[in-house]
């Protein structure tokens, strides 16, 4: 039992971090999964990341 929520809570966090990575990629943010982390790169990204709320919000739930 306990394996198994392990495991769907594993899944959960790996679907969570795709979803992140291909919002910025839609907001044209070169984003990669590197283990448990996900990687955003690009040109004035943080000056971009504190006057964007959307590039914020990117992969949050919208339930």
């Amino acid at each position: 039992m306990r394996g198994r929520l392990v495991a769907l809570l594993e899944a959960r966090a790996a679907a969570r971090r795709m979803r992140i990575v291909a919002a910025l990629g839609d907001m044209g943010v070169e984003a990669v999964v590197e283990g448990e982390d996900v990687r955003a790169s690009g040109a004035g990204l943080m000056g971009r990341w504190w006057r964007d709320l959307g590039l914020r919000d990117a992969g949050r739930d919208r339930i």
